[in-house]
């Protein structure tokens, strides 16, 4: 870079510089407004954490060892912040250990060994205010990707998406618990993975764990870790999953699964950070975010004893609920897009695009597996196509045969003679009901062919049957 160019963009430069030795932090500042950067100076934290809201640097160069709030957790405060800029850490003589576990444990930019030189101070300034700048860029462009419907692999331009998208990324670069809801398929595991993705924990683990595939003689010791002889078959002492993500985030999908006593245990390492692995004598502390997930509504959860009402206020802090495919299906046609691409990595393809009848096909479909289904659906089709545009052949049956006209019953009160169209008056139920008992009589009770008609899984049909009551069901066959 030309010395020019140098000067101009070390005159936009502010640096905070913080120490309690009045004659090094008046030095560095008269170096530094020397180099034409502008220089503010703070005795201690504390006060350094009121300039940088007023003041704003770009590069901060603080002491560790200060009276009031020292650099350790002038440093802490900043990293909770979430958007620090870049510090570099003055440290004493042979110290070098510290500076490096600060550099790593605290998110400082880099240390320097005191005296200063003052050739080493004024690139290191640059160069951190050269990745503050590359900060500020990404953050700007992950804003211009939210706006156009995207954020990390969630896609979606309807509103109910770009209020999720502002959620995330507002819930995101905490540490708080969020309780994720929505049906089966719609992504409630991506959801978590972003969370995590935007997080200061993001170079740590993330794990997750189904608490509804666990017998719950086993939940405990998956969650909370063993020692051995522990109970039978406990042949060495085991990590648990908070041992497993520690420093990183935990998901716990289905959590309306887990068992009451397990709830009971997992409120309380919610709330002092502590875990006792089974059979284990002592306490342990653990630094994990955790995450719960639940294709149920949790407040009739809470009602109906599945879920414990204090764990549910702990874990509710913040409230993330996925709507299904059906209630946003201006979002099929980006999501596809996105899928489409994942699918073609994946199995080395080269689909381009969709036709519009499949597309059509797409948006009248209910995708009762929301966004689950669809990937499954995309991803036959782009192996059977290989290349070029997606067609209705290489749909499943149940969406080639969607334009199939099935005549439905009218309630009792209608025109006897209209077998299409229901009465006002007829509720939402009747008109389900009486749909899906006279699509069966057209299939001749060929429940498969049935549920592929009616566009839902041949389990929701059963389950609707079976409320129906199998008395009414066979009378009206």
């Amino acid at each position: 870079m030309p010395d020019a160019r140098i000067e101009e963009v070390d005159k936009l430069l502010k640096v905070l510089i913080v120490d309690d030795e009045v004659s090094q932090r008046t030095g560095l500042a008269g170096m530094v407004n020397a180099w034409g950067m502008v220089a503010e100076t703070a005795s201690e934290g504390g006060q350094a954490l009121d300039k940088v809201s007023s003041f704003s640097p770009d590069v901060i160069v603080t002491d560790l060892n200060m009276p009031g709030v020292d650099g350790y957790r002038f440093l802490e405060k900043l990293q909770e912040s979430g958007d620090a800029p870049p510090t570099i850490v003055l440290t004493g003589f042979g110290n070098i250990e510290t500076g490096v576990r600060t550099v790593h444990e605290l998110g400082a930019f880099w240390f320097l060994e005191k005296p200063v030189q003052p050739n080493v101070l004024q690139v290191l300034l640059r160069r951190a205010a050269a990745h503050n700048n590359l900060r500020t860029t990404n953050r700007i462009l992950e804003r211009q990707l939210l706006y156009k419907g995207s954020l990390g692999e969630m896609v979606g331009t309807s509103p109910r998406m770009q209020e999720i998208f502002v959620l995330l990324q507002q819930a995101g670069p905490t540490n708080a618990c969020v309780l994720i809801s929505g049906e089966s398929g719609t992504g409630k595991e991506m959801v978590a993975r972003t969370l995590h993705a935007l997080s200061p924990r993001r170079q740590g683990p993330f794990f997750a764990i189904n608490c509804a595939a666990l017998p719950e003689t086993l939940i405990e010791s998956e969650l909370f870790g063993h020692e051995k002889g522990a109970f039978t078959g406990a042949s060495e002492r085991r990590a648990g999953c908070f041992e497993v993500a520690q420093h990183g985030t935990l998901l716990l999908d289905e959590i309306g699964e887990m068992p009451a006593l397990t709830q009971a245990k997992l409120l309380r390492i919610l709330e002092d950070s502590k875990v006792r692995r089974l059979g284990g004598k002592t306490e342990f502390e653990v630094d994990v975010r955790v995450l719960a997930a639940t294709n149920k509504v949790p407040e009739e959860a809470v009602r109906g004893g599945q879920l414990r009402e204090d764990l549910y206020y702990r874990l509710n802090v913040f409230h993330i609920h996925l709507p299904p495919l059906r209630d946003r299906k201006e979002d099929i046609p980006p999501v596809t897009e996105f899928l489409l691409g994942e699918l073609n990595h994946k199995h080395n393809c080269k689909v381009s695009d969709v036709s519009p009848d499949v597309l059509e096909a797409f948006q009248l479909h209910n995708w009762p597996g929301n966004v689950r289904e669809l990937r499954n659906v995309l991803e036959r089709a782009v192996i059977l196509t290989g290349e070029g545009t997606i067609d209705m052949k290489h749909l499943p049956a149940f969406l080639q045969n969607r334009s199939t006209t099935v005549p439905v019953p009218a309630p009792p009160d209608a025109d006897p003679s209209d077998l299409v169209q229901f009465s006002i008056g007829t509720t939402v139920e009747e008109a389900e009901k009486g749909l899906i008992l006279r699509t069966l009589e057209h299939t001749k009770n060929n429940k498969t062919r049935a549920a592929e008609i009616l566009g839902i899984s041949l389990k929701t049909l059963h389950n609707k049957l079976k409320e129906y009551g199998s008395k009414e069901v066979t009378a009206n066959m």
